[in-house]
């Protein structure tokens, strides 16, 4: 099989909120997008939404000027899924989260689209190598995680399957690249990592919630202002060399005491203390950030969390929270 190198059509099928950001930013990156689903009509209401949408973004400033006439011009309403993807190189499947649903449309994606378009799933948490017994081809097979809203958030999770060729994830890498996007390659396990660690704490929240212990508007304010605000910047083992991992591993052994196991010191940082290894403060940690580095890795957090802090002052609270 040979799997294309280069695009020149791509497909979205799903144009709900999730699909239709990811049309956007292919379309206002140039490449010609067609939009598939449930039916004709369906589809071309989205359509026009979509571009009413991206004026609405470009007189905000957030779409650079001319983005709305860049995507209509670029995106077209398909009459039907198999039409969306007949000449397709890429098609991006965003339709809803039901692993039987998503099943039925990636075969019919495969029936329809050429035998060498590249097919990327936007699945939040279904394991890649279950839903690619339902595609013909599965070395053009991935995972392709966006968040929402797809046009502004940076990351994209992307998940090889068990036959997944690398060409194929070196050439989707290179694609969300060159869309402005962060990708990030993970491996194919439930929930894979953004969501494995958001519901995490979800979980967590609603735990502390359950025990009288703090109000949900309460633990949306602390998280929003605190370890949540320092994310938007830093990732956690980042935040935790710099912290210092005894700290942490400090932090961990009292909270075990009071709520047992799920608190439990992780071994791989009990193990870096016991070696010494303490993050930022010598230089040995998960990120091992050199010394050399560290004057200028703090000035750089200090002038982020400032600009960041000037930033949410400007957007003042958000409406009706």
């Amino acid at each position: 099989m040979n799997i294309i190198d280069t695009i020149s059509t791509t497909a979205v099928v799903g144009s709900g909120y999730m699909g239709g950001g990811i049309a956007q930013v292919l379309a206002l990156h140039g490449y010609k997008v067609l939009l598939g689903d449930v039916d004709g009509e369906t589809t071309e209401r989205a359509r026009v939404r979509l571009v009413e949408q991206a004026g609405d973004f470009e007189a905000q400033g957030l779409m650079p000027a001319g983005a709305a006439e860049t995507i209509s011009k670029n995106l077209a309403a398909a009459g039907s899924l198999e039409e969306a993807v007949a000449e397709a190189d890429y098609v991006a499947e965003a339709v809803p989260e039901n692993s039987d649903l998503k099943a039925a449309i990636l075969s019919r994606i495969c029936t329809a689209a050429p035998g060498n378009a590249v097919i990327g799933t936007n699945t939040s948490a279904i394991p890649i190598g279950q839903l690619a017994n339902s595609v013909t081809g599965p070395e053009r097979f991935l995972g392709v995680h966006w968040m929402n809203p797809a046009p502004f958030i940076p990351g994209v999770e992307l998940i090889p399957g068990p036959d997944t060729a690398p060409a194929v994830l070196d050439f989707v890498e290179a694609l969300m690249r060159g869309l402005g996007k962060t990708p990030a390659r993970v491996a194919d396990t439930p929930g894979f990592v953004a969501n494995r660690l958001q519901f995490a704490l979800y979980k967590e929240a609603v735990q502390i919630v359950d025990d009288g212990t703090a109000t949900p508007a309460q633990i949306d304010a602390v998280v929003s202002n605190t370890f949540g605000f320092r994310l938007a910047l830093f990732g956690p083992f980042a935040i935790g060399d710099m912290a210092g991992l005894d700290v942490y591993e400090s932090s961990f052994r009292t909270l075990e005491k009071a709520y047992g196991e799920r608190f439990t010191v992780p071994g791989a940082l009990a193990d870096a203390v016991a070696e010494g290894n303490l993050g930022l403060k010598n230089g040995r940690g998960f990120r091992n950030i050199d010394p050399q580095d560290r004057a200028a890795l703090l000035a750089y957090r200090d002038g982020a969390y400032g600009r960041l802090s000037q930033l949410r002052a400007e957007l003042g609270e958000a409406p009706g929270l």
